[in-house]
Protein backbone atom coordinates (compact mmCIF):
# COMPACT_ATOMS: atom_id res chain seq x y z
CA UNK A 1 0.00 0.00 0.00
CA UNK A 2 1.18 3.55 -1.11
CA UNK A 3 0.18 7.38 -0.28
CA UNK A 4 1.08 10.21 -1.51
CA UNK A 5 0.11 13.30 0.07
CA UNK A 6 0.75 16.98 -0.60
CA UNK A 7 0.66 19.11 2.71
CA UNK A 8 0.09 23.06 1.81
CA UNK A 9 -0.37 26.51 3.41
CA UNK A 10 1.01 29.17 4.50
CA UNK A 11 4.30 29.94 6.78
CA UNK A 12 3.14 29.84 10.66
CA UNK A 13 0.31 27.41 9.77
CA UNK A 14 1.77 24.33 11.13
CA UNK A 15 1.93 22.25 8.19
CA UNK A 16 5.61 21.02 9.31
CA UNK A 17 3.74 19.98 12.64
CA UNK A 18 1.05 17.88 10.91
CA UNK A 19 4.04 16.24 8.53
CA UNK A 20 6.16 15.99 11.66
CA UNK A 21 3.60 14.40 13.50
CA UNK A 22 2.72 12.11 10.24
CA UNK A 23 6.31 11.32 9.71
CA UNK A 24 6.51 9.58 13.57
CA UNK A 25 3.50 7.61 12.99
CA UNK A 26 4.56 6.30 9.79
CA UNK A 27 8.01 5.07 11.43
CA UNK A 28 6.24 3.82 14.26
CA UNK A 29 4.06 1.17 11.84
CA UNK A 30 6.91 0.35 9.96
CA UNK A 31 6.37 2.28 6.87
CA UNK A 32 9.22 3.51 4.61
CA UNK A 33 8.71 7.26 3.95
CA UNK A 34 10.03 9.67 1.91
CA UNK A 35 9.41 13.68 2.14
CA UNK A 36 10.59 16.86 0.66
CA UNK A 37 10.17 20.50 2.00
CA UNK A 38 9.39 23.60 0.51
CA UNK A 39 9.54 26.48 3.34
CA UNK A 40 12.01 29.22 2.26
CA UNK A 41 9.59 32.35 2.75
CA UNK A 42 7.72 30.81 5.11
CA UNK A 43 9.02 33.30 7.96
CA UNK A 44 7.36 36.22 5.86
CA UNK A 45 3.85 34.07 5.35
CA UNK A 46 5.16 32.47 2.22
CA UNK A 47 4.07 29.43 0.59
CA UNK A 48 5.05 26.28 2.72
CA UNK A 49 4.37 23.00 1.18
CA UNK A 50 5.68 19.40 1.81
CA UNK A 51 5.46 16.31 -0.10
CA UNK A 52 5.31 13.10 1.77
CA UNK A 53 5.50 9.50 0.48
CA UNK A 54 4.43 6.51 2.34
CA UNK A 55 4.44 3.30 1.41
CA UNK A 56 4.88 -0.57 2.91
CA UNK A 57 7.63 -1.06 0.35
CA UNK A 58 10.56 1.04 -0.25
CA UNK A 59 10.40 4.47 -2.11
CA UNK A 60 13.00 5.57 -4.46
CA UNK A 61 11.75 9.25 -4.98
CA UNK A 62 10.64 12.31 -2.86
CA UNK A 63 8.42 14.26 -4.97
CA UNK A 64 5.02 13.48 -5.96
CA UNK A 65 4.37 13.27 -9.97
CA UNK A 66 1.73 15.70 -11.48
CA UNK A 67 -1.46 13.85 -11.22
CA UNK A 68 0.13 11.04 -8.61
CA UNK A 69 -1.30 13.06 -4.80
CA UNK A 70 -3.82 10.66 -3.57
CA UNK A 71 -4.27 13.54 -1.23
CA UNK A 72 -3.94 17.45 -0.95
CA UNK A 73 -4.45 18.92 2.33
CA UNK A 74 -4.19 22.27 2.63
CA UNK A 75 -4.92 24.31 5.49
CA UNK A 76 -5.35 27.94 3.34
CA UNK A 77 -7.87 27.54 0.32
CA UNK A 78 -6.02 29.21 -2.37
CA UNK A 79 -3.13 26.66 -1.51
CA UNK A 80 -5.27 23.84 -1.92
CA UNK A 81 -5.86 25.31 -5.41
CA UNK A 82 -2.39 25.79 -5.99
CA UNK A 83 -1.53 22.30 -5.93
CA UNK A 84 -4.45 20.44 -7.93
CA UNK A 85 -2.66 19.38 -10.68
CA UNK A 86 -0.94 16.98 -8.92
CA UNK A 87 -4.23 15.81 -7.52
CA UNK A 88 -4.79 11.81 -8.85
CA UNK A 89 -8.11 11.87 -10.58
CA UNK A 90 -9.22 9.46 -7.60
CA UNK A 91 -7.66 11.35 -4.86
CA UNK A 92 -8.96 13.95 -2.10
CA UNK A 93 -8.88 17.61 -1.58
CA UNK A 94 -8.62 18.50 2.23
CA UNK A 95 -9.07 22.22 3.12
CA UNK A 96 -9.68 25.14 5.29
CA UNK A 97 -12.25 26.92 3.99
CA UNK A 98 -10.65 30.12 6.07
CA UNK A 99 -8.39 32.20 3.85
CA UNK A 100 -5.20 33.66 5.01
CA UNK A 101 -5.17 36.87 3.06
CA UNK A 102 -1.50 37.85 2.68
CA UNK A 103 -1.30 38.85 -1.25
CA UNK A 104 -3.20 42.24 -2.08
CA UNK A 105 -5.44 40.42 -5.47
CA UNK A 106 -6.25 37.53 -3.32
CA UNK A 107 -9.26 36.04 -5.33
CA UNK A 108 -12.64 35.95 -4.24
CA UNK A 109 -13.24 32.82 -1.76
CA UNK A 110 -16.06 32.04 -3.77
CA UNK A 111 -14.20 31.53 -7.16
CA UNK A 112 -11.50 29.65 -5.09
CA UNK A 113 -14.09 27.15 -3.35
CA UNK A 114 -15.95 26.75 -6.65
CA UNK A 115 -12.73 25.81 -8.38
CA UNK A 116 -12.09 23.46 -5.38
CA UNK A 117 -15.63 22.05 -5.50
CA UNK A 118 -15.61 21.16 -9.19
CA UNK A 119 -13.48 18.10 -8.03
CA UNK A 120 -15.25 15.04 -7.30
CA UNK A 121 -13.73 14.05 -3.70
CA UNK A 122 -13.32 17.50 -1.57
CA UNK A 123 -13.71 18.27 2.29
CA UNK A 124 -13.71 21.64 2.97
CA UNK A 125 -13.73 22.64 6.72
CA UNK A 126 -13.62 25.26 8.63
CA UNK A 127 -10.33 23.84 10.76
CA UNK A 128 -10.26 27.80 12.54
CA UNK A 129 -13.29 28.10 14.03
CA UNK A 130 -13.10 24.36 14.90
CA UNK A 131 -10.01 24.60 17.05
CA UNK A 132 -11.20 27.87 18.35
CA UNK A 133 -14.28 26.36 19.67
CA UNK A 134 -12.29 23.64 20.85
CA UNK A 135 -10.51 26.65 23.35
CA UNK A 136 -7.22 25.66 20.82
CA UNK A 137 -7.10 28.42 17.93
CA UNK A 138 -3.34 27.07 17.40
CA UNK A 139 -4.83 23.59 17.07
CA UNK A 140 -6.12 24.15 13.76
CA UNK A 141 -3.71 22.10 12.04
CA UNK A 142 -4.35 19.03 14.32
CA UNK A 143 -8.12 19.93 13.11
CA UNK A 144 -6.36 18.98 9.25
CA UNK A 145 -4.70 16.42 10.67
CA UNK A 146 -8.04 14.20 12.00
CA UNK A 147 -9.98 15.21 8.94
CA UNK A 148 -7.50 14.00 6.58
CA UNK A 149 -6.76 10.81 8.85
CA UNK A 150 -10.45 9.43 7.91
CA UNK A 151 -8.88 9.15 4.44
CA UNK A 152 -5.22 8.24 4.77
CA UNK A 153 -6.09 4.06 5.59
CA UNK A 154 -2.50 3.28 5.84
CA UNK A 155 -2.06 5.10 8.85
CA UNK A 156 -4.09 3.59 11.81
CA UNK A 157 -5.76 7.25 13.99
CA UNK A 158 -4.27 6.01 16.86
CA UNK A 159 -0.43 6.01 15.48
CA UNK A 160 -1.08 9.29 14.73
CA UNK A 161 -2.64 10.12 18.31
CA UNK A 162 0.75 8.31 19.45
CA UNK A 163 2.82 10.63 17.18
CA UNK A 164 0.84 14.16 18.22
CA UNK A 165 1.98 12.48 21.97
CA UNK A 166 5.57 11.99 20.74
CA UNK A 167 5.97 15.58 18.94
CA UNK A 168 4.64 17.49 21.56
CA UNK A 169 5.24 15.51 24.50
CA UNK A 170 7.87 18.55 25.20
CA UNK A 171 5.35 21.06 25.41
CA UNK A 172 3.44 19.48 28.71
CA UNK A 173 0.34 17.29 28.61
CA UNK A 174 -1.89 20.40 28.41
CA UNK A 175 -0.49 20.90 24.73
CA UNK A 176 -0.69 17.33 23.84
CA UNK A 177 -4.55 16.91 24.66
CA UNK A 178 -5.71 20.16 23.62
CA UNK A 179 -3.83 18.78 20.16
CA UNK A 180 -5.14 15.05 20.39
CA UNK A 181 -9.28 16.96 21.02
CA UNK A 182 -8.71 18.71 18.26
CA UNK A 183 -7.73 15.72 16.05
CA UNK A 184 -10.82 14.12 17.12
CA UNK A 185 -12.78 16.98 16.17
CA UNK A 186 -11.30 16.73 12.70
CA UNK A 187 -11.69 13.39 12.76
CA UNK A 188 -15.64 13.64 13.75
CA UNK A 189 -16.55 15.94 11.30
CA UNK A 190 -15.17 14.02 8.58
CA UNK A 191 -16.99 11.00 9.96
CA UNK A 192 -20.30 12.95 10.59
CA UNK A 193 -20.44 14.60 7.17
Amino acid sequence: MKKDIILAGVGGQGILSIATVIGSAALEQGLYLKQAEVHGMSQRGGDVQSNLRLSSAPIYSDLIPRGGADLIVSLEPMEALRYVPYLAPDGWIITNTTPLVNIPDYPEMDKVMDALNAFPQVLALDVDSIAKDLGSPRGANMVLLGAMSAVLHILEPEKLREGIRRIFARKGDAVVESNIKAFDAGLAHFQNR
